[in-house]
């Protein structure tokens, strides 16, 4: 997809998936992290695409569950959740609206911040800086589908960002912000396309598709 910002030009990589033909899954390896070209080397997925924050020791810094074993501390009032919930299904929850509960038997979970669009594709109104940077943003259509997206380029803002997927085609019902600049890094591997953004630096945290 094609960006135009003040004169600044670029692409953003917008992967769409359909639930019902692949799965998405949470992949968190803090003793070993990787760049995204390694991480696809070792888990061998259809795709994959790098998560939220992480401190300097390689921790995530909110609620990760991995193979329904939770870590780390859920983001309180902000912020938004991807979700494999207990059926398998994928979700994306703000956190402002639907809060986490740690009684829910959740199998997968990851959380980032900001949500640049609350569930039913409002725009958020997000207090951030101005700083430009390299972006990645995991997304829900109005159909249900999944999509992966990544800006190789640091063209946009966070509030520009928000604006250009509200403002796109794609009909989009949420989108969560994940963790960009150096760590921005996307992989897609199918019978007839191969295509990487590598991120930078090693993360320890990413967004695993496979096949049903």
């Amino acid at each position: 997809m094609p960006l135009a910002i003040e004169q600044r030009q670029a692409d953003f990589a917008v992967l769409r998936i359909d639930p019902k033909a692949y799965h998405i899954r949470v992949a968190y390896d803090r003793g070993h992290p990787g760049r995204i070209s390694e991480w696809a080397a070792a888990v061998k997925p259809v795709a994959l695409i790098n998560g939220g924050y992480f401190d300097d020791k390689k921790k995530a810094t909110a609620l990760v569950i991995f193979d329904g074993i939770a870590s780390g501390a859920s983001y309180d009032g902000f912020g938004g959740m991807v979700v494999v919930n207990a059926a398998g299904d994928f979700e994306l929850r703000s956190l402002r609206q639907q809060p986490y509960d740690p009684a829910e038997p959740l199998q997968q979970a990851m959380q980032s911040a900001p949500m640049l669009l609350q569930p039913g594709g409002v725009l958020s109104d997000l207090d951030v800086d101005d700083k430009r940077s390299r972006r990645t943003v995991v997304a829900r259509d109005a159909s249900g589908r999944i999509l992966l997206m990544a800006c190789d380029f640091p063209v946009l803002t966070l509030k520009e960002l928000a604006r250009l997927l509200k403002d796109s085609d794609l009909e989009l019902d949420a989108a969560l912000n994940l963790d960009g600049g150096s760590s921005t890094g996307m992989y897609l591997q199918t019978p007839v396309m191969q295509f990487t953004i590598d991120s930078f630096d090693p993360v320890p945290l990413v967004l695993v598709v496979d096949k049903k």
